[in-house]
């Protein structure tokens, strides 16, 4: 399963209605996202308009062209463009996509069992 974490910009003088689009997205939107591999999905607004989006889909690529294909992205690409600041694309195209650089579980699932959970890589003050 591919984790996905992306940044866009709400306009801040929108934020208040964006977030109001959101609690009760349309029915067919919320089916074809389930429908086309988006998993697991949240959206995070900061104050300043920062948005943060994270998912899990087997695969980004077929999970966008899935809802590329749909009538209702189309019409919701359209009412959300209007949103976000310097965004040249549809928002589910042009957002920032994050390079995953530490997940727990994984790490975890490798680590040898009874490995140290000291910091042995980390200098102590005698080391420095």
């Amino acid at each position: 399963m591919q984790r996905v974490c992306f940044t866009l910009q709400v306009r801040t003088d929108r934020m208040e209605e964006y977030a109001e689009r959101h609690v009760a997205v349309w029915p067919d939107m919320l089916r074809a996202l389930r429908d086309t591999g988006w998993t697991n999905y949240s959206l995070f607004l900061r104050e300043d308009g920062l948005l943060v989006g994270y998912l899990e889909t087997p695969d980004l690529a077929a999970a966008q062209e899935g809802m590329a294909r749909t009538d209702v992205n189309a019409r919701w690409q359209a009412e959300m463009a209007e949103f976000f600041e310097d965004l040249d694309l549809p928002p589910d195209q042009g957002f920032w996509q994050l390079t995953e650089v530490f997940h727990l579980e994984d790490q975890l699932a490798t680590a040898a069992p009874g490995t140290n959970s000291d910091s042995t890589n980390t200098p102590t003050a005698q080391d420095q």
